[in-house]
């Protein structure tokens, strides 16, 4: 069962129409006519989603046939965790108010001397949107921060109540992932049993590569990025550390990409077989049957309008009987040799300050995931406070804002580090570390970062590591090595990585050679081992069960131990095909 607060109905917006949120950039007020048309901080929508959950666990909580409940859907996707509206802003200022105590603590904590921006009162203080130029930062990432916690405060009502009306009945939901809507799905997952995820890989990848080169685009066009999937599997199963649900599958032609190609033939199989490899517990596809009328009409389905079957039933048919063969239930998923840590701290200070249009949390992210994944490691998304004793190594890609507890964790870790440019960056408060970047990472590192230049994406310079060339770009910052030991350098001889016992710093964005090489001189230093077996194969290990996943359109040779137990396909993997055999 699943709560129907994603779509309140025209005769609840007629009778209360501040439900409805205002675009942050336009001002203009949503209409009724599609979804996710509520304000996270209407508490009448509160009451009313309240009031139908309600109706709905009564009747339904204590029935056999009900095994477990979702929660709204795709909470905050179409851009809608923030709002402008009226009763945001005076959320927003008693939120402020039980945040700073006093105005003037507010004032200085924001900076807000510099353009006689200070307040007088917290009833004074407007929401950063749509001013002439940009707003404060801390502003800004005070309003972020506040947002997120209306969406969790939104949620967790609403799992209470199924609660305390379907006793021992499983609660998830759907997720959007945290670099599309901002907030904060570590704690918006807390309640629940387990996280779910809607995995389209054919509209993401039009979406993401929208831009890249037509070659690139062309060559995934119908298979899907080979790390797009996987990269928010593995972020849902790490929002609670157990296995997760997929509760969308694509099983063809979408609807609301820019463009929506069919899926290669036997793509529906080897996602789902990649699903599991990944820890799913289950994978559900969406839809049943093609809907004939409204929004979704071209979305696909397992059957088409008239009944008839596509051909994604037969490859659903085909990995159901695979998953039991493989025994995959009872093959748990162990904790990978590497973690990254992540937040969405790091979203927000990407988003707010910029400084160069060719750097984003998301892509620096990725690019860290992707080169891991070609080197076939097991990477596992955690948080700041996360537990890091079960990983060998543990990298931050993009941490601006870290605390003093963070670093304790990190002195009390036997892991090697590595942390991506602009760790440190910023206070708590969006201000520039008196110490200079990296602020307290210098308890690790002593080094200081004394400027930061960004360039163009196309205007890469030169990266020195271990006697080879790789590139520079995008985002460089001049450090002060200190007592370090300088691992790459820029053009200029000046030190771009540095390390200090167990902890590197990389100071600069680089190229997926580089990562992909350096990644696998760390995993080899750390014992940790890989499986680089070409660009275009994925290899993911759950329990004793290693699998190959082919993205090409080539068959492809696996370097297998000639005594390796094959369970499915062959050490020739064929295009888009599988082979699954069991670990040493």
């Amino acid at each position: 069962m699943c709560t129907p607060t994603a779509t309140p109905p025209k005769w609840l917006i007629d009778s209360y129409p501040e439900i409805l949120p205002v675009d942050p950039e336009t001002g203009q007020t949503r209409g009724f006519g599609s979804r996710r048309h509520y304000d996270f901080s209407s508490a009448v929508y509160l009451r009313e989603s309240l009031r139908i959950t309600e109706v709905l666990a009564r009747r339904y909580g204590d029935q056999d046939g009900v095994v477990g409940w979702q929660t709204d859907n795709e909470l905050c996707c179409h851009d809608t965790a923030l709002s402008g509206s009226k009763v945001a802003q005076q959320a927003f200022q008693d939120w402020c108010r039980q945040r700073y105590a006093d105005i003037n603590q507010l004032n200085t904590d924001w900076g807000n001397v510099f353009w006689s921006m200070e307040y007088r009162d917290f009833r004074e203080i407007d929401l950063p949107i749509l001013a002439v130029t940009e707003t404060n930062p801390a502003h800004r990432l005070a309003y972020r921060r506040f947002s997120s916690d209306q969406v969790i405060n939104y949620h967790n009502p609403m799992v209470e109540m199924i609660r305390a009306h379907a006793p021992g009945k499983f609660i998830t939901h759907n997720f959007i992932p945290m670099n599309e809507t901002a907030v904060d799905n570590f704690a918006l997952a807390a309640p629940l049993e387990f996280t779910s995820y809607d995995n389209y890989p054919l509209g993401r990848t039009d979406l993401l590569l929208t831009g890249a080169p037509t070659e690139e685009l062309r060559r995934y066009m119908r298979t899907g990025h080979p790390d797009f999937a996987t990269y928010y599997h593995d972020q849902t199963r790490g929002l609670l550390n157990r296995g997760f649900w997929v509760m969308e599958q694509q099983p063809g032609p979408v609807n609301w990409a820019n463009n929506n190609p069919r899926p290669v033939p036997g793509m529906i199989r080897f996602w789902t077989l990649e699903a599991f490899a990944h820890g799913a517990d289950c994978v559900c596809y969406f839809r049943w049957r093609q809907a004939p009328f409204a929004q979704e009409q071209m979305h696909a389905g397992l059957l088409r309008p008239d009944n008839s079957k596509t051909e994604a039933w037969p490859e659903a048919e085909q990995a159901m009987a695979e998953v039991a063969l493989l025994d995959i239930e009872n093959k748990p998923l162990q904790a990978a040799p590497v973690a990254i840590v992540t937040g969405v701290e790091g979203q927000w200070v990407s988003d707010i300050e910029k400084q160069g249009e060719a750097y984003d949390f998301n892509n620096v992210q990725l690019s860290y995931y992707s080169a891991l994944r070609e080197l076939g490691v097991n990477v596992d998304f955690i948080a700041v406070d996360g537990d890091f004793s079960p990983y060998k190594l543990i990298i931050a890609p993009s941490l601006p804002i870290i605390s003093d507890g963070f670093i304790e964790k990190c002195k009390a870790s036997t892991a090697q580090f590595i942390f991506g440019p602009r760790a440190g960056a910023k206070t708590p408060e969006f201000s520039y570390p008196t110490n200079l970047p990296p602020g307290l990472l210098q308890k690790l590192i002593p080094i200081r970062v004394l400027s930061v230049e960004t360039l163009r994406a196309d205007c890469h310079e030169g990266l020195s590591w271990n006697n080879h060339q790789y590139q520079s770009g995008s985002w460089c910052e001049q450090l002060d090595a200190g007592d370090t030991e300088i691992v790459a350098r820029y053009d200029n001889s000046e030190p771009a990585i540095v390390r200090k016992d167990r902890f590197t710093y990389i100071g600069t964005l680089t190229n997926k050679e580089f990562l992909r090489d350096f990644f696998q001189q760390q995993c080899l230093d750390a014992q940790i081992k890989t499986y680089h077996f070409g660009e275009d194969i994925r290899v993911s290990q759950r329990g004793n069960l290693l699998f190959a996943f082919n993205y090409s359109d080539q068959p492809q040779s696996l370097p297998l131990d000639p005594e390796a137990k094959l369970l499915l396909g062959n050490k020739t993997i064929e295009p888009h095909g599988v082979t699954v055999w069991q670990a040493p």
